[in-house]
C-alpha cells in the first residue's frame, strides 16, 4: 500500500483510530495532518527546486530540523528528528510540512512522475524496520560499487555484522572509487557504536572467563561482594547501556559503581555523571568514598558555580539532581563529554511528558546505568518511558506496543487489561536485570509485617464522615452521569485528601486542633520497645505536619532522633544518617517520603507507618529502607491503621498495578485484566473505599456545590505529602483523554444540564423549594428580603456582569 495514495478524510481523530484505517495508517495520516496545519517555516538549502535538503524550523518551539526529499511518496526522504528515525513510517511532521510546501511549487508533478536519481552512492539508515545500515548505489561507478557492495552487504543491501568491525578499510575503499561516495553521520555513528559495543563486550566476556568471580575488582572496591552483585556487574558491564531493575535493598548503588570502577581500569573513562533525587546526592558521595578510591564531587550551588564544577573538577564521578539536569542539560552536553551516566530513582523519568523527563534524555554518553527498584508502577508506558534512555529503539514505536499489548473494549476502545507481557522481558533480556529478594537472599533476616488498627476520636470521626459523604456525592453524581467537571474533579481529589489526614490527626488540617490516638499509639510502642531492646526504629508519615507532632512529643520525653523532611538541605542529610547510625543515643528517625527513597537505615530493626500511601510500591520503598542488603536483625514493620475508615478499606483496593509489574519483571501472569477503563476503575475503587450511598439524590450533589467548608486548602503548606496525590491527580487528567469531550464548553454544558436537572428535581416538592427559598434569600433589620448566593469571589460577579452588558448591547444594536 502507498500511503500517500490514501484518501485522507478531512480531519483524522487524535484520540480514536477511524474504522477503515490500519493503526499505521492513522499514524501516518496524523503526522501528515500535524505537518500540514503548522506554519513551520521551511527553507531550501540545495539548488534542487524539488530534491534537496530543506531547513524546517518551528516558531512555536524555535527548533529546527533538517529535511531531505529524495521522493514524492516519501519511501526515500528523511528527518533528523526522532520521531523519523523511531516512527517506522517514512513519515514526520517535518516532511509532510515539506512535501506541502512544495506541492505548491511549479513543476512539482513534473518531478514527481521522474522521480529522484542519485549520481552518487551513499551509506545511509533505514529507519523502516527499527535501524539497518545499507548501501544506495548511485549512477556513477555502479559496476565498481556493486562489487563493494557484494564483500560488504548481504542481498538486501544491509551491512554485514563483520562489516562493522572494518568500517575504515569499506570507507577507503569506496572513496577511492568516487570522491562523491557518501557516508551518513547517523549511519557512521551507528557503526561506530555497535563496533565499539561488540569489541567491549568481547574484552569483557574474555575477562569474565578469566577471571569468573571477579576477584580483580577487590582491587577497586573496598567491599567484598555478593555472588549475584558479581553477576549484575558482568551483565551492566557487557551490555554498555543497561537497566538493573533489583528488588530494593540489594544493593544497586554498589553495582553501578562496580561496573564504572571496571570501565575506568579497562576502557580508560573519565567521567560519570550521577543523577540522583535531591535527597540522595550526599549518600551517593558517602558511598562512592566508603567503597571506591576516586574522587566524587556534588554539584549545586549558583548557574555560575555548577558551571565551574562542570568544566574544573578533576572528580571521576559528578553527582547531581533531576531538576538541576534539567536545568544543566544544554551546557553540559555543549560542554563536558561523558563517558557514563548513572540515573538513581529513575521512576523520576516515568513519566515521558514532564520537563525532567524530556531533558534526561538529551544526556549524551556512550554508557548508561540506570538504577531503579520500580521501573513499571502503574501503566505500561512508564517502562517505555524509562527505555526511551537506554536505548530508543529498543521497543519499537509507542503507538504499536501499547497496541501489541494493550487489551481494549470492542465497543468504545477502553484500555481494560494487558497481554504478552512475558515477551516483553524476552526483548529486554541484554538490557534489563531484575532479581528478587527471595531469589538471591536466602540468608537476609526474617521480616514481620503487622497491621495495628487504632479508633479514632469523636472529632476525627465526624470530620471523616464529612468528607466521605461529600466524595459519596461526587461519585454518585458521576454514575448518573459518567462525567465529572473540573470543580468536581477538585473536590474528590480535595476531600479523599482530608479523609487521609484527618486519619492521622485534625492537626493535620488546620494547626490548631490535637484530636489523634496515633500518636498517643506510636508513643507507647516506643516505650515498650525501648525498655526491652536496644535497637531502632524508622518512624514514617506523608505528612511533615505529623512528624512534627511526633518531633514534639519525643522531644517532651528526652527521646533522641533524627528529623528529615522535605524542608531538609541535601547537604545536611548526611549528618542525619551519619548521627543515626553512629550514635547510640540516637534512636528515632522521623521522616517523610522525602526520605522513603534510596536511603540506607539499616542500623534501625522497626519501621512503623502512621499512614497507608494510596500506592503499594511507596510503602515497600519505605520497609525498604531498614529491610535491605546488610541488615543483621529481624524486621518488624508496623502499620498504624484508623479503624472502619479509608485507610481501613485501602488495604484490599486497588493492586493491579502490582500484578501489572510482576507479568513483565518477575515472571508473572502473561495477560493481566482492568476490570475497566482505567478512570472508571478508579473511581469504581473510591466507591468502594467510601462505601457509597445509594440513596444520595442529584439534589444533594448541587447543594454541595454552593457548600463552603471552613478548612484549609489542599495547597496550603505541610497538606500535600508525596507523590501519591499527584498520581491519583493524573488518573483523574486522563479522563480528558479518554473523553474528548471534557472541553472547557461541554464542562459548561454538562454543569448547565446538572443545574437544571436539579433546579427541577427541586421545584417539584414543596417541601424542597421552599428549603430551596430559605437557602438563597435573607431578611434585613426592616424586615425586606433579599436573594442572596454564595459565590466565590467578587471577579466571577465582575466577569458576569460585563458579559451580560456586553450581550444586552449587541440586542441594542442589532435594533
Amino acid at each position: 500500500m502507498k500511503k500517500d495514495k490514501l484518501a485522507v478524510p478531512k480531519r483524522i481523530s487524535y484520540y480514536k483510530k477511524p474504522e477503515d484505517l490500519t493503526l499505521d495508517q492513522w499514524q501516518y495520516l496524523l503526522r501528515k495532518q500535524f505537518g500540514e496545519d503548522n506554519p513551520f517555516k521551511i527553507r531550501n538549502l540545495g539548488t534542487n527546486q524539488i530534491f534537496s535538503d530543506f531547513q524546517v524550523y518551528n516558531p512555536v518551539t524555535f527548533n529546527s530540523y533538517k529535511v531531505a526529499i529524495r521522493s514524492l511518496n516519501t519511501s526515500k526522504n528523511f528527518c533528523t528528528c526522532l520521531d523519523f528515525k523511531t516512527n517506522r513510517l517514512g513519515i514526520c511532521k517535518h516532511v509532510a510540512a515539506v512535501t506541502k510546501h512544495l506541492s505548491e511549487q511549479i513543476g512539482y508533478n513534473e518531478a514527481f512522475s521522474k522521480n529522484f536519481v542519485s549520481t552518487y552512492t551513499s551509506i545511509y539508515i533505514d529507519y523502516s524496520k527499527g535501524r539497518e545500515v545499507k548501501i544506495r548505489i548511485g549512477t556513477e561507478k555502479t559496476s565498481d560499487f556493486l562489487k563493494l557492495s557484494k564483500k560488504y552487504f548481504d542481498e538486501d543491501n544491509s551491512l554485514q555484522a563483520s562489516s562493522f568491525l572494518d568500517i575504515e578499510n569499506l570507507l577507503q575503499e569506496a572513496r577511492s572509487i568516487d570522491a562523491d561516495f557518501r557516508c551518513y553521520e547517523d549511519a557512521l555513528d551507528l557503526v561506530i557504536s555497535t563496533r565499539n559495543r561488540l569489541k567491549n563486550r568481547e574484552s569483557f566476556e574474555k575477562l569474565f572467563n578469566e577471571d569468573p568471580k571477579l576477584m580483580g575488582i577487590n582491587d577497586l572496591m573496598k567491599i567484598n561482594l555478593f555472588p549475584y552483585q558479581v553477576e549484575g556487574i558482568k551483565f551492566a558491564s557487557k551490555a554498555g547501556r543497561s537497566l538493573i531493575a533489583d528488588d530494593m535493598g540489594l544493593g544497586k548503588t554498589i553495582q553501578a559503581i562496580g561496573v564504572a570502577e571496571l570501565y575506568k581500569k579497562f576502557l580508560k573513562t573519565s567521567k560519570v555523571l550521577i543523577v540522583a533525587p535531591t535527597s540522595l546526592k550526599y549518600q551517593w558521595k558517602s558511598e562512592i568514598e566508603k567503597f571506591s578510591k576516586s574522587k566524587v564531587e556534588v554539584i549545586e550551588g549558583s548557574v555560575t558555580k555548577r558551571r565551574e564544577q562542570y568544566l574544573n573538577s578533576d572528580a571521576y564521578y559528578l553527582v547531581t539532581s533531576y531538576h538541576t539536569m534539567a536545568n544543566d542539560i544544554n551546557f553540559l552536553n555543549e560542554s563536558i563529554e561523558l563517558d557514563m551516566v548513572i540515573l538513581d530513582e529513575a521512576q523520576r523519568i516515568k513519566n515521558w511528558k514532564t520537563k525532567v523527563s524530556k531533558a534526561i534524555k538529551k544526556l549524551n554518553s556512550e554508557y548508561a546505568i540506570v538504577l531503579t527498584g520500580t521501573p513499571l508502577e502503574n501503566k505500561l508506558e512508564e517502562l517505555y518511558s524509562i527505555m526511551q534512555f537506554i536505548d530508543v529503539y529498543k521497543l519499537g514505536p509507542m503507538y504499536s506496543f501499547l497496541d501489541y499489548h494493550q487489551i481494549k473494549n470492542d465497543s468504545n476502545g477502553k484500555i481494560i487489561g494487558y497481554k504478552n507481557l512475558n515477551e516483553i522481558s524476552k526483548t529486554l533480556e541484554d538490557t534489563l536485570l531484575r532479581r528478587t529478594k527471595k531469589e538471591v537472599l536466602k540468608q537476609l533476616p526474617e521480616r514481620t509485617d503487622k497491621n495495628l488498627f487504632v479508633p479514632m476520636t469523636k472529632e476525627q470521626k465526624e470530620f471523616h464522615d464529612e468528607f466521605q459523604s461529600i466524595v459519596s456525592r461526587v461519585v454518585t453524581k458521576w454514575r448518573n452521569q459518567g462525567y465529572l467537571s473540573e470543580a468536581d474533579r477538585r473536590r474528590l481529589i480535595l476531600s479523599l485528601s482530608k479523609m487521609r489526614m484527618v486519619c492521622d490527626s485534625t492537626y493535620i488540617l488546620d494547626q490548631k486542633t490535637r484530636n489523634d490516638t496515633k500518636i498517643d499509639e506510636l508513643m507507647s510502642i516506643l516505650d515498650e520497645y525501648f525498655e526491652s531492646d536496644s535497637g531502632k526504629v524508622v518512624v514514617f508519615s506523608q505528612w511533615e505536619r505529623m512528624t512534627r507532632l511526633v518531633a514534639s512529643e519525643l522531644e517532651e520525653r528526652n527521646i533522641e532522633f533524627e528529623y528529615l523532611h522535605g524542608g531538609i538541605p541535601s547537604e545536611k542529610r548526611k549528618s542525619l544518617l551519619d548521627n543515626f547510625r553512629e550514635n547510640p543515643r540516637s534512636k528515632v528517625f522521623l521522616s517523610t517520603d522525602a526520605g522513603g527513597v534510596g536511603l540506607n537505615l539499616q542500623s534501625a530493626n522497626m519501621v512503623i507507618n502512621l499512614d497507608i500511601p494510596w500506592n503499594p510500591a511507596v510503602l515497600e520503598q519505605r520497609i525498604a529502607r531498614v529491610y535491605r542488603l546488610g541488615q543483621n536483625s529481624n524486621v518488624s514493620v508496623i502499620n498504624l491503621i484508623s479503624t472502619g475508615t479509608i485507610e481501613h478499606r485501602m488495604l484490599s483496593t486497588l493492586k493491579f498495578k502490582s500484578a501489572l509489574a510482576e507479568g513483565i519483571l518477575d515472571g508473572g501472569d502473561d495477560t493481566i485484566f482492568l476490570a475497566e477503563d482505567r478512570f472508571k476503575e478508579f473511581m469504581e475503587s473510591i466507591s468502594e473505599v467510601v462505601e457509597t450511598s445509594t440513596d444520595v439524590t442529584e439534589q444533594t450533589v448541587y447543594e454541595e456545590e454552593s457548600e463552603q467548608l471552613a478548612l484549609p486548602k489542599l495547597s496550603d503548606e505541610g497538606i500535600i505529602g508525596d507523590d501519591d496525590m499527584e498520581e491519583m491527580e493524573e488518573k483523574i487528567d486522563q479522563t480528558k483523554n479518554q473523553n474528548p469531550s471534557a472541553s472547557p464548553q461541554v464542562d459548561l454544558v454538562h454543569q448547565g444540564i446538572s443545574f437544571f436537572g436539579s433546579l427541577f428535581q427541586t421545584l417539584q416538592s414543596p417541601e424542597a423549594t421552599k428549603d430551596f427559598v430559605k437557602s438563597i434569600t435573607k431578611k434585613d433589620e426592616n424586615g425586606k428580603t433579599y436573594i442572596q448566593i454564595p459565590i466565590d469571589n467578587e471577579e466571577l460577579i465582575e466577569n458576569g456582569l460585563k458579559a451580560l452588558g456586553g450581550f444586552l448591547q449587541g440586542l441594542m444594536n442589532k435594533k
